[in-house]
């Protein structure tokens, strides 16, 4: 009897997805199932040609020769057909149901594994973020049982073989009509036993402990920027290598500054003395204070640039500037006296154009309410 195309076997077009087609495989086998169908020869035969069908269309080369041939192309390739019986079929089924029965389709899980990574919340000010420094953290994590030296067996004691898996840490449990692998459920994977367990760590080979490091926070981070501290993650279960540590930086709020990137912003007010007569004020920088010139009649909200008082970038360049943005201050608290001479000084500004923006903006808006009349 021909055989069936392997497409409209698991019922997917050619262009099928790697992921589509497990899944269509999926769907096709858990129908099919012998434990499904016990004594139905018939679904047997389904099940065995849709597994046949996936193990030839999951494979990139096999895939490629049976779409230029057909099935001669791929014929004597497949572990499952021509009454072989199943070959490699536990292979297809842990990579398809791992997620089912345990997972790893036969792949060892035994042996040490590497640490888990950590991470820390730096907060900095702005100067240290800027100039940088070295700061002092404590980091709670796992290390290395001192007592046991991490194997987790009592000192004068040494872990055994596991009797279940005979160290492998893998177990090949009946699944129905076929077989898998699943990690040992008595030793957990690690492929040995501790029958006298160390008093410290409880036979986890791991405690808890706070670590003090020191951290070298290069010139010019900003929020965001991380620092790798290679190694000073949690320790390895079984002997293996440590995770490392992420110090995360979050530049905290500062009094005076706004940062954007390797720019600084500012907000400088000014009184409407030093607006209209124009003058000279001091303004804030990180390296101290600097003298800024006020030109005659400046307004309010003026950006002014000083160059190269920014920052100078953790990846290197030039330092950026910083701008300061002049705010006018209304004066407040004003006597008798003062109040008459700024009604003097009102006066005297009657029928003439002092306000520039003022002027324009009252034109705009008659412009609006005219463009409204009906």
């Amino acid at each position: 009897m021909a055989k069936r195309d392997y497409y409209e076997v698991l019922g997917v077009a050619k262009d099928v997805s790697s992921q589509d087609l497990k899944k269509a495989y999926r769907k096709v086998a858990m129908k099919f199932h012998p434990d499904r169908n016990e004594g139905d020869k018939a679904a047997e035969e389904k099940f065995k040609e849709a597994s046949e069908a996936y193990e030839i269309l999951s494979d990139d080369q096999k895939r490629a020769a049976y779409d230029q041939y057909g099935h001669a192309g791929v014929e004597g390739q497949s572990g499952m057909g021509g009454g072989e019986g199943f070959g490699n079929f536990s292979d297809i089924f842990g990579d398809v149901f791992g997620d089912i029965f345990g997972g790893g389709g036969g792949r060892g899980r035994g042996g040490p594994s590497r640490g888990s990574d950590l991470r820390y919340t730096l907060d900095l000010s702005l100067e240290d973020a800027v100039r940088g420094t070295t700061v002092k953290i404590k980091v709670p994590t796992l290390v290395n049982c001192g007592t046991c030296g991490g194997d987790g067996a009592k000192p004068g004691t040494s872990p055994t073989t596991c009797n279940t898996c005979g160290g492998h840490g893998q177990v090949r449990m009946q699944q129905g009509f076929f077989s898998v692998q699943q990690t040992c459920p008595t030793c957990r994977g690690k492929g040995k036993s501790i029958s006298d367990p160390c008093k410290s760590c409880h036979g986890r080979g791991r405690v808890e402990e706070t670590k003090t490091l020191s951290v070298k926070v290069p010139p010019g981070v900003d929020t965001g920027d991380r620092i790798r501290l290679a190694g000073e993650g949690e320790a390895g279960a079984d002997g293996g290598p440590s995770g490392d540590l992420y110090v995360q930086v979050n530049v905290k709020d500062h009094e005076f500054f706004q940062r954007d990137g390797k720019n600084l912003y500012c907000e400088v007010p000014i009184s409407i003395f030093d607006a209209c007569l124009g003058g000279e004020i001091e303004v804030p920088t990180l390296d101290g204070r600097v003298k800024l010139k006020i030109p005659v009649e400046t307004q309010t909200g003026k950006l002014f640039r000083l160059r190269n008082k920014g920052v100078v970038p953790v990846r290197g360049g030039s330092a950026g500037d910083l701008l300061c943005r002049v705010i006018l201050e209304t004066p407040v608290n004003l006597s008798s006296k003062q109040k008459d001479l700024l009604e003097q000084l009102k006066d005297s500004f009657k029928g003439k154009t002092h306000s520039p923006k003022q002027h324009s903006w009252f034109d705009g808006m008659k412009n609006f309410f005219g463009d409204m009349k009906m």
